[in-house]
C-alpha cells in the first residue's frame, strides 16, 4: 500500500453508533500495519465534539465504503481519457 494510501473500510450500512464505527477503522488500520494511526485516531474521535466531527476524523484515515465497494476490482486497462 502506498504511503498516503487510506485502507477500504466498509462503514456504510454498519451500524451507526460511533464507537462500533472506531472500532471497525481501527481494526482495518491495524490490519494494515497501521497501528500508531489507529491509536491517534482513537485519540481524536473520543476527544471530538459532535457525531459528524467524529466520522469527519475516521474519513481522515479510511476510505469510508460499503461491503459492495469491498468487494469490487477495480477496472483495469479501462482508460476514460
Amino acid at each position: 500500500m502506498a504511503m498516503n494510501e487510506k485502507p477500504k473500510c466498509p462503514l456504510i450500512g454498519s451500524d451507526s453508533n460511533i464507537f462500533c464505527l472506531l472500532g471497525m477503522a481501527s481494526r482495518t488500520l491495524r490490519e494494515n500495519g497501521m497501528r500508531e494511526q489507529a491509536q491517534e485516531m482513537q485519540s481524536r474521535v473520543t476527544a471530538s465534539g459532535s457525531y459528524s466531527e467524529a466520522l469527519n476524523i475516521l474519513g481522515e484515515y479510511v476510505e469510508i465504503c460499503s461491503a459492495e465497494e469491498m468487494n469490487e476490482e477495480p477496472d483495469e486497462g479501462i482508460s476514460m481519457m
